[in-house]
């Protein structure tokens, strides 16, 4: 008797395999266009926006200009930046400190001068020269690698 139980645990267990083995290997069907989607379907989507927009009107206009920038991004450009998102996600929390550092720190240089910082190789003593010249602030050298002097 118990051996008949273990070998029909044994049938059902390969057969669940064999199903969720078929089932992963299929490709799932695309979610469909916004048009598609039911009212319900669309209000899930919406309802985290709208509880941040109600939740801090302070913000309001910092989220216009998000979707705005988000609009008028290339589809590479919306990649690289769902890139820095996962990648800034993934960071310690002094890691992130560096890194929106060294973020106001680029935002106020010239084109030119984020060109030419671009071309130096990271932790190079000419680095470290550029970013000391720009008056770079210790946490904005650290995230570049750059060991103050």
């Amino acid at each position: 008797m118990k051996n008949l139980r273990t070998a029909v645990a044994g049938a059902l267990l390969l057969g669940l395999m064999a199903t969720g083995n078929a089932i992963a290997q299929s490709d799932p069907a695309p979610p469909p266009a916004w048009e598609q989607l039911s009212a319900q379907q669309r209000e899930m989507l919406i309802a985290p926006v709208r509880e941040r927009w109600n939740s801090d009107p302070a913000q309001r206009q910092r989220m216009l200009e998000h979707a705005q920038r988000w609009q008028d991004m290339s589809p590479e450009q919306r990649k690289l930046a769902r890139k820095g998102m996962r990648r800034f996600e993934g960071m310690n929390p002094q890691q992130r400190h560096e890194a929106r550092a060294l973020f106001e720190h680029m935002v106020k240089l010239s084109p030119e001068q984020r060109k030419q910082l671009a071309a130096l190789p990271e932790g190079s003593d000419e680095r470290r020269q550029f970013l000391h010249k720009l008056g770079s602030d210790p946490e904005v050298l650290k995230a570049n690698r750059v060991t103050p002097d």
